[in-house]
């Protein structure tokens, strides 16, 4: 047995931030986490590092007028929030977290020498009317170093109060339950598991070589997730959204698998909103896999046409890079378990990028040399390594060879040739007329009024049947598992309520765990670049909360 002022369950970044603010207030924080010390960071250090903020430096330099309102109008157009109450503390916690995003989360974390790269990306545009999903402007900032550049000064300060004697972290302690005594929970229990040196996120030993049981003034739940957990994923995967598939593609380590939600659950937590999930429909097989099922999304531009598993486009205005749950929830209901991206080299090379932190060594190494490329023709490395190495990026130089290779892929006959060809055909058409009625062509002419799609992210429209931007090729696209969206119900504080809506004495939840605030901060649907800020939102609040509660 052992008594803490708080036990941190979990070392991903939202569990990082909690504990920063602890020390830094001078309590004593236990911090546990069933992986190595290789894994310190958890899922963060693989992200792309982007953040919502709204009205930056950054965005009035490229002329980008943005605010609060604007913000939080783009935020519940997204969440479409219910009525019946059940997001009362999801609204709370979207209301704190744009005024936190417009406010001084930007300083705050320059002040700890965080800094973006200057080009603000448009990340889920929409298409709807001004009511509906998605960012009305640029607020997609990457930071220099992407996810580990995130992480870092949280990382530090770890350091620095273990030195001080304020922080003990003890890696390879598995949280299986929660200790409840007189109502209120008190501690944790679980397993020891054995040493495995392995790397950052390679699934690790789960032998079992001890148990412990440890007391604490409070908890904080931080284990994020249910990604990898494929079973629960399609148990929890809404009804009305049609089924997930048998074969998906994992965007998060193994072990984000759900436990530290249901252990809280069953000492008595409320887990609310749980069918809200936000997994993505453009994932690629990684061809250097980390964990199991290692999948990559594209960030896409908007000129590839989008076609489901019969070659059929996708409705408007499910473009690439518009409404990416729109767009999955519409091939999950036809019950495919993958479509495809049409497009060619040119495109590939402007448009084309990948998530992560690995697959941007440029940002994620802050080689300004190496950042240079991308505004020269043709694709970044890591994509032209997917482009070479990927059996899932198919190069034809005719629609009737490439639907040939689409289907010698998936070993059925769904592609038609003729079909095919025909539609990349009316597509060109709309192109050459230098206006066109074809709403993706339009959305696409837009985007490049504005000056960073311009630059790096959106290509001079042009045909794709055009030799000069050969040869075609097809990318097929899976579901890829990535976040929850529910979670265990929280107070503006982030303490943990019951199902009856009271506070759970001594349980706290921050990060994906709470649904990044409330248990469900984001409603139905999110806008990008608003999960690592919910970490960093949450453990901030949460580790303020408990610094001046826990006695």
């Amino acid at each position: 047995m052992g008594t803490h002022d708080v036990v941190v369950v979990g070392a991903g970044l939202a569990g990082l931030v909690a504990t920063a603010e602890l020390t830094r207030a001078g309590r004593r924080v236990l911090l546990l986490d069933a992986e190595n010390a290789a894994s310190l960071g958890g899922q963060a250090f693989w992200s792309f590092g982007g953040l919502f903020l709204v009205d930056s430096p950054e965005q009035r330099r490229l002329g980008v007028h943005d605010s609060a309102e604007l913000a939080l109008a783009d935020w519940f157009g997204s969440a479409q929030f219910s009525d019946d109450g059940s997001d009362r503390w999801g609204r709370a916690w979207a209301e704190g977290f744009v005024d936190f995003a417009s406010g001084d989360l930007r300083s705050w974390l320059h002040a700890q020498g965080v800094r973006w790269f200057p080009l603000v990306q448009w990340a889920e545009r929409g298409g709807y009317t001004a009511g509906g999903h998605g960012n009305s402007v640029p607020r997609f900032h990457v930071t220099w170093g992407t996810g580990p550049g995130i992480l870092e000064p949280f990382v530090r300060t770890l350091l620095d109060a273990r030195a001080a004697g304020l922080a003990d972290v003890r890696f390879r302690h598995r949280v299986t339950g929660l200790v409840v005594a007189d109502g209120r929970v008190t501690g944790v229990r679980g397993d020891v598991l054995r040493d495995d040196a392995v790397a950052r996120a390679v699934p690790s030993s789960r032998e079992v070589v001890d148990t412990f049981e440890l007391s604490a003034g409070a908890v904080v739940i931080a284990t994020g997730g249910i990604g990898a957990n494929h079973d629960l994923v399609r148990a929890t995967w809404p009804a009305h959204a049609g089924r997930l598939p048998a074969r998906m593609l994992s965007g998060v380590p193994d072990h984000v698998d759900g436990s530290g939600i249901a252990a809280a659950r069953d000492a008595g937590a409320a887990v609310v909103h749980a069918d809200r999930m936000w997994h993505y429909p453009e994932g690629i097989t990684n061809h250097s896999p980390v964990w199991t099922r290692h999948g990559i999304r594209i960030l896409p531009g908007p000129s590839s046409l989008w076609l489901d598993a019969d070659g059929q486009r996708l409705p408007v205005p499910l473009f690439p890079g518009f409404d990416a749950l729109g767009s999955l929830q519409h091939l999950t209901q036809r019950g495919d378990d993958h479509s495809w991206f049409v497009l060619d080299k040119t495109i590939l090379g402007s448009e084309f990028a990948l998530s992560g932190s690995e697959q941007n060594p440029d940002l994620t190494g802050k080689d300004v040399k190496l950042l240079l490329q991308r505004v020269k023709p043709g694709a970044v490395g890591p994509v032209e390594a997917f482009a070479e190495q990927s059996p899932e990026f198919l190069w034809a130089d005719t629609p009737a060879e490439l639907a040939a290779k689409m289907n010698a892929l998936t070993g059925d006959d769904r592609i038609d040739a003729a079909a095919l060809e025909r539609t990349i055909v009316e597509r060109d058409r709309q192109v050459s007329s230098g206006l066109a009625k074809d709403l993706q062509v339009v959305a696409t002419a837009q985007a490049r009024r504005y000056v960073v799609d311009k630059l790096i992210r959106v290509a001079k429209p042009h045909r794709l049947l055009d030799p000069a931007h050969g040869p075609l090729l097809a990318v097929r696209l899976s579901v890829l598992t990535r976040k929850t969206l529910g979670g265990l119900h929280t107070d503006l504080e982030g303490r943990v309520l019951a199902p009856d809506g009271e506070v759970l004495p001594g349980l706290w939840a921050v990060g994906e765990a709470s649904g990044f605030g409330g248990g469900g901060v984001h409603g139905h649907r999110a806008l990008e670049g608003t999960f690592l800020g919910g970490c960093l939102f949450t453990g901030r609040t949460v580790g303020r909360a408990l610094a001046s509660d826990v006695s």
